[in-house]
């Protein structure tokens, strides 16, 4: 009966989504996990699967870096001795220890100063390492993982606990796991307070009164 259905029907076509909406829907997405991605502090006691961790770690060869030269380094930590070593690197934050994975996130300054030299690890090179980070956090938010991005450490401690070359530098410690808790939304500035137009000072705040041909009396924050 199937078979003579399809034969005499031909197989349903597929619904086709508008390009237009397929476009609102990703905005949807994106706009969901930035506004959803928060630093959780608290973890279930259940282990992360290499395969997800992987694919934290996949997102940030997509971040855009200085000349493309990538300067990045993670380093995978899910041993309890090495965690609590970098949890007293980083100043006895006990909550840490609930996270099961630590990623280290670190500037690789050879990389980085390869072609730029001082500007490049004194500047590129830690902007790269910082837009690679939270394409990570943003990847994390999808999977329905928690992270928190810690930048209080003991940069020396961390190097000599990760045996890391001179060459290259811890710039954050991620945790990374299952989130026990929904932290609340902090207090965020509207745009309109600290996007400038043209030139600092001219603020969209400033530039609505403008046009509105109002007292100019506002008082900048």
């Amino acid at each position: 009966m199937v078979f003579d259905t399809v034969t005499k029907f031909g197989r349903p076509k597929k619904e086709e989504i508008p390009e237009e909406e397929m476009v609102v829907n990703q905005e949807e997405i994106l706009f969901t996990l930035i506004k959803n991605r928060r630093s959780v502090r608290q973890y279930e006691k259940r282990d992360v699967g290499f395969d997800l961790i992987e694919k934290v770690l996949e997102s940030t060869r997509y971040a855009p870096s200085a000349g493309n030269y990538q300067p990045w380094e993670f380093i995978v930590v899910k041993d309890e001795s090495l965690r609590r070593d970098l949890v007293e690197a980083a100043y006895n934050q006990d909550w840490m220890m609930q996270a099961p994975v630590f990623i280290i996130a670190c500037v690789n300054n050879r990389l980085a100063g390869a072609y730029y030299g001082d500007r490049g690890t004194m500047l590129y090179g830690i902007q790269s390492v910082a837009v690679a980070i939270q394409n990570m956090l943003l990847t994390a938010e999808s999977l329905g993982l928690g992270t928190c991005w810690i930048g209080s450490f003991s940069e020396t401690m961390v190097s000599r606990i990760l045996q890391c070359p001179e060459y290259c530098r811890p710039c954050a410690i991620i945790t990374l796991g299952y989130p026990a808790e929904k932290p609340f939304v902090p207090a965020r500035q509207e745009i309109q307070e600290y996007v400038h137009l043209e030139k600092f000072g001219e603020t969209l705040q400033l530039e609505e009164v403008k046009k509105e041909k109002k007292p100019t009396y506002m008082k900048f924050r």
